[in-house]
């Protein structure tokens, strides 16, 4: 992936985050159930957000970055 679209995807997963954080907090109707869980929403976008930085750094620093778990 280039720099661009590793940027594009982590500034998107970031909004997705914060828009999911700000669903969360609304004060929800009383008696309705949510359709759609925005804790995980939130979850899942920073998991992605996290590991698009953690690209950001392995492009920016030019070599990747190496698990400490695999040889």
């Amino acid at each position: 992936m280039s720099l661009a679209v590793t940027l594009a995807i982590l500034l998107a997963a970031l909004a997705v985050a914060v828009l999911a954080n700000y669903r969360e907090r609304r004060p929800g109707a009383v008696g309705k159930v949510p359709l759609v869980s925005y804790s995980a929403i939130q979850m899942v976008a920073v998991v992605v957000a996290i590991l698009m930085f953690a690209h950001l750094v392995s492009l920016l620093m030019g070599h990747p970055l190496k698990s400490r778990f695999l040889g």
